[in-house]
């Protein structure tokens, strides 16, 4: 028996994984025999766009994964899970996740594992750009973020036309208290060597998960805090994996993903863009 394993730059690009029978994996390459660990390394350049103001780009260069399916309980790439249900067209599962919004602030957050940032610290938010020289607008040090688990549920739903996802969370630890939704439907072919994935993701996010990442607190800026409230919204993803198999352990592989940000979002002083991409090209094997 095997099930469908997630993208090799699953930790990184923020590509949830799938499970499902068998009969659904389309190479070798896709699939990971139950009861086996999987693991592999991506090596090559690539680079994540921060959209937080005076924060510059994170470089990627290497990307690990490691996985292992059991009969019902599953581990891949940080986040845990337990198949509740698992039929030919359907399956349904609880899961863990971490937010992907930590990763702009801190160095070692899980989605920024093997990244490096080539730019100033979380505290360089200065004065921003063409605003009046008042006191009271200026942003002082960022407090902390930390980090959280969220969990919930998963459901996948198999067809010819591809794979959709519907995912629901809530932070277990009350750091924020916020909740986030997925809606993501993926679909892959294979041409000979190669093996193209194509997916669309909707990502919602709870006002408390905006706020606490983005709004900007009494003592950060007395003024900001004020004038930025927060509110829900929805971000609006493309990502597209191609890889060519090499040999039966190498692939050569190429990565993008670009994200049109919350409106809701990117009204908080502390970005200065709207959009984040992500691209990576090198080489993947898996051990």
């Amino acid at each position: 028996m095997y099930r469908i394993l997630g993208l090799l730059l699953a930790a990184s690009l923020s590509l949830p994984a799938t499970a499902q029978l068998d009969e659904s994996c389309s190479t070798k390459h896709d699939c990971i025999e139950v009861g086996n660990w999987d693991v592999g390394v991506a090596i090559g350049w690539g680079q994540k766009t921060n959209p937080l103001k005076d924060v510059g780009d994170i470089p990627v260069f290497l990307i690990p994964t490691i996985a292992y399916y059991g009969e019902n309980w599953f581990f891949d790439n940080g986040n845990l899970g337990y198949s509740l249900t698992e039929q030919a067209h359907f399956s349904l599962n609880l899961v863990t996740s971490y937010s992907l919004d930590r990763a702009y602030f801190y160095r070692w957050d899980p989605s920024n594992i093997f990244l490096e940032r080539n730019s100033p610290s979380r505290t360089g938010f200065g004065r921003l750009p063409n605003a009046p020289a008042e006191p009271d607008m200026h942003i002082n040090d960022l407090g902390s973020r930390n980090f959280t688990l969220l969990g919930g549920a998963e459901a996948f739903i198999y067809s010819p036309l591809g794979i959709l996802r519907l995912a629901y969370t809530h932070d277990m630890f009350n750091v924020h208290h916020g909740s986030e939704a997925q809606i993501k439907w993926s679909y892959g072919w294979q041409l000979n060597r190669w093996i193209i994935d194509l997916a669309f993701v909707f990502d919602w996010k709870s006002q408390n998960v905006v706020h606490y990442y983005y709004g900007i607190r009494p003592e950060e800026s007395a003024y900001w805090s004020q004038q930025y409230q927060a509110h829900s919204g929805w971000d609006k993803g493309a990502e597209m994996t191609a890889r060519y198999e090499l040999t039966n352990t190498w692939d050569l592989l190429l990565a993008v993903r670009y994200t049109l940000i919350a409106d809701e979002i990117t009204a908080s002083p502390l970005l200065d863009k709207d959009v984040s991409s992500t691209y990576f090209i090198g080489a993947a094997y898996r051990f």
